[in-house]
């Protein structure tokens, strides 16, 4: 300081100022508090403007979810901070690169639920050491993922009409002449919604392969959430028709007459032999459903309840293959999707209609006696077809067709049965002789899709 004052005391004097050492020391101390002074207000003032800006700036931070992939970007600009990075990341399984231009990418997949504080450090334009580092504190909420959140209760295996949670099977149909034939896979699997609260599926289907003739039958229905024992009204409406379609085809002389009309309709397609196949049909698929409707009544009257609270659809398809191609009957009613699907092709027809009840979210159900009432109304739900070949015939209640085509017009697009098509597969090898096949579906049927947590079954003769 000595120094200092010599040198201030010879400028004073070149400037012909005359002042005693005192003087000096003191003028010396004054200049220096007050430029002291004046710089720190002024690097006190280019923080405060830099640190509000840096509030100002719109930065969002979005929130992320367990096991789902996150990114965000944002961007300080470098006329504002030279250097900055992010704390508090560490436990949400997320991390942050920082580009030479500022931008900075969040990214990862959260492993931890919970909030997190994350604070912005950065040293601001004009920072020296010895200068505070300035902070922003941003929060990010990581949500747990929905799927670990469903409780998984079994169901009690002493309440009425039991059935297990889930239901799978595979039919193997050996080659003819060392020519592979269609095998059958289906599976059913209890909804999420059933499954948190302990309460039973009401889904069920069943599948038959007649190695005797040659039919394949299927046949898939979905018990209604709101009927105490849908479960078994779904048990027996598969039961019973699959069990009428087997008598049918037991008798020689109606497989004789069947198959005949299918064969000679197929080669002349007159009016006559549409009527004789048309009415056999109708023996068949037709009374196989009235059959199910009337077992579903008699075990009603049994329990002494009424027969709505066994309310359920039905999808039901019984085919073969002749020397022209694949014949299909079927009948539907209530919701879910049927389908003959050729993905070489890239061709699909449905097998009916889902139908919706008087109101808006509603469906009809196979109890409803009115089904039965209207013959036209009842006719249009029989159909037929004849296909020269197909990848798979699909029956799905709508616990798989609602998350997979949203809306019953997306049943009428082939991108949509393809991206069905392409989803199973994905996980599912659908090839001759495959016994991992079911298990395989059954695990498909897992799938996650926001909202749609009830029951899921579907059999593919494939």
């Amino acid at each position: 300081m000595d120094m200092l004052y010599e040198k201030i005391h010879n400028i004073l004097t070149a400037m012909q100022i005359e002042c005693t050492e005192a003087e000096v020391t003191d003028f010396a101390n004054f200049a220096l508090r007050k430029l002291w002074n004046q710089y720190e207000k002024e690097c006190m003032d280019q923080r405060v403007v830099i640190e509000n800006q840096v509030k100002e700036l719109q930065i969002v931070i979005p929130n992320g979810t367990v096991g789902k992939e996150y990114e965000t970007l944002f961007k300080i600009p470098t006329d504002l901070v030279d250097d900055f990075w992010l704390e508090g990341l560490e436990n949400s399984g997320l991390t942050c690169t920082i580009a030479e231009d500022n931008t900075c990418q969040i990214m990862g997949v959260p492993t931890n639920a919970g909030t997190f504080d994350i604070l912005l450090s950065y040293k601001y334009k004009g920072w020296i050491e010895g200068k505070p580092i300035l902070q922003r504190k941003f929060t990010i909420a990581i949500n747990p993922d929905p799927r670990t959140l469903w409780k998984d209760i079994p169901t009690q295996e002493n309440i009425e009409y039991y059935q297990p949670d889930r239901d799978h099977i595979y039919i193997k149909v050996e080659a003819i002449n060392g020519v592979p034939q269609k095998d059958i896979v289906a599976a059913s699997q209890r909804g999420r919604s059933h499954a948190h609260e302990g309460n039973p599926r009401d889904d069920h289907f069943r599948v038959e392969y007649l190695e005797n003739c040659g039919w394949y039958l299927m046949a898939v229905a979905d018990g209604a959430g709101s009927a105490k024992y849908s479960r078994k009204g779904s048990a027996l409406a598969c039961d019973t028709a699959i069990c009428h379609c087997k008598d049918f085809f037991a008798d020689s002389k109606r497989l004789s007459d069947f198959e005949e009309y299918i064969t000679t309709y197929n080669s002349e397609s007159n009016d006559e032999y549409r009527k004789l196949l048309g009415d056999s049909i109708h023996q068949l698929i037709g009374n196989a459903a009235f059959k199910s409707y009337k077992a579903i009544e008699a075990e009603a009257s049994v329990k002494g309840v009424p027969i709505k609270n066994y309310a359920t659809t039905l999808l039901l398809a019984v085919c073969k293959k002749f020397d022209f191609g694949w014949f299909v009957a079927s009948f539907w009613v209530g919701d879910g999707a049927m389908c003959i699907y050729d993905k070489e092709r890239q061709y699909f027809k449905l097998l009916g209609t889902p139908d919706e009840g008087e109101f808006a979210g509603q469906t009809r159900f196979l109890t409803m006696p009115e089904i039965f009432r209207d013959a036209t109304s009842f006719y249009g739900r029989l159909k037929f077809s004849i296909e020269q070949d197909f990848t798979a015939l699909m029956l799905m209640t709508d616990g798989v067709s609602d998350p997979m085509f949203e809306t019953d017009a997306n049943l009428n697009k082939i991108e949509k049965w393809n991206e069905l098509y392409d989803s199973i597969t994905h996980e599912v090898e659908l090839e001759d002789d495959n016994t991992e096949s079911q298990y395989q579906l059954l695990k498909w049927l897992d799938f996650w899709s926001q909202g749609n947590h009830d029951d899921r079954t579907i059999a593919i003769l494939y």
